[in-house]
């Protein structure tokens, strides 16, 4: 999915990094509400447990602040704030080491919905989740990474330690995959 980006979205990030470097403690509290939304949704679609991946949220963004320090001018937030999301998430899921347990989810609806206040959005959100469940761990990481993050697959191989050509073929699979899944319950098919 493409990125929302707005021009002078950077240059604004920046100053409120800048000044969370400074001590600024509310430029901080900006930071995470621009943010905390897409943190959750990268760490529930990796943990597939609500309350692990709110968290979770509140882990990655006290790593924020500890290592706020090391974000380079220039280099884009948020990539560098979703890499430490993906980063303690994937930690988190070599802890827990209970891949049985990572096939059972059950979704909350009504915990979700108050949280999403478009209805429309929320079933779709719920029907596109489904589906991303459904497919192997590494193919929903590269879908992930590549349409969520916006990374490309060059990135995605480096990240992931993998070659190029398994990403794009986990990428393709994926979308396959995907789009069975979901045909059915969006009207499509042949």
């Amino acid at each position: 999915m493409p990125s929302n980006h707005k021009p002078g979205c950077d240059e604004q990030m920046e100053l409120l990094v800048d000044r969370v470097k400074n001590g600024d403690r509310e430029a901080f509290v900006r930071i995470v509400a621009a943010y905390q939304q897409k943190v959750f949704v990268l760490a529930y679609s990796l943990l597939r447990d609500r309350e692990d991946a709110l968290d979770l949220v509140q882990e990655v963004f006290m790593r924020v602040y500890e290592k706020i320090g090391s974000y380079r001018s220039g280099e884009n937030f948020q990539a560098w704030l979703m890499r430490i999301a993906r980063n303690l998430s994937i930690d988190f899921l070599r802890r827990r080491k209970k891949s049985d347990s990572l096939s059972d989810i059950n979704l909350d609806r009504a915990e979700l919905a108050a949280e999403i206040s478009d209805p429309i959005s929320y079933q779709t959100n719920v029907l596109i989740h489904k589906a991303l469940m459904s497919i192997p761990e590494k193919q929903r990481l590269v879908f992930i990474l590549h349409h969520f993050e916006g990374l490309k697959y060059e990135e995605i191989a480096r990240r992931l330690g993998i070659a190029g050509g398994t990403v794009k073929s986990l990428h393709f699979k994926a979308v396959q995959k995907l789009k069975k899944s979901l045909e059915p319950a969006l009207g499509g098919g042949k």
